[in-house]
């Protein structure tokens, strides 16, 4: 009988993906580098980086539940956990 492959879930949105990136719940930047750390997957940490500020992130929110519970990632989290989506761009558009 075949093994069944471990299937990976996101910490923030609970979706089963194909792929986690660690997450530093306080950025290293931030003093974070051994601290406690999330899986999360592309799309939750991409958006988390965009909405905020490695300082509000170390500050505010530093742990799963209080990411959950952010005002800003309400429509998100809504969004993401009815999509399929494993990547997203966040790339801007080219400046001139």
């Amino acid at each position: 009988m075949a093994k069944k492959e471990e299937e990976l879930v996101c910490g923030l949105c609970g979706r089963g993906v194909q792929y986690l990136t660690r997450h530093h719940l306080v950025p290293r930047e931030e003093g974070g580098r051994y601290g406690a750390s999330a899986e999360l997957c592309q799309p939750c940490h991409s958006t988390l980086h965009l909405t905020f500020s490695n300082r509000e992130l170390a500050l505010q929110y530093n742990s799963i539940p209080a990411l959950q519970q952010a005002e800003d990632l309400q429509k998100y989290l809504k969004w993401v956990r009815s999509k399929r989506v494993e990547r997203i761009t966040t790339r801007r558009g080219r400046r001139r």
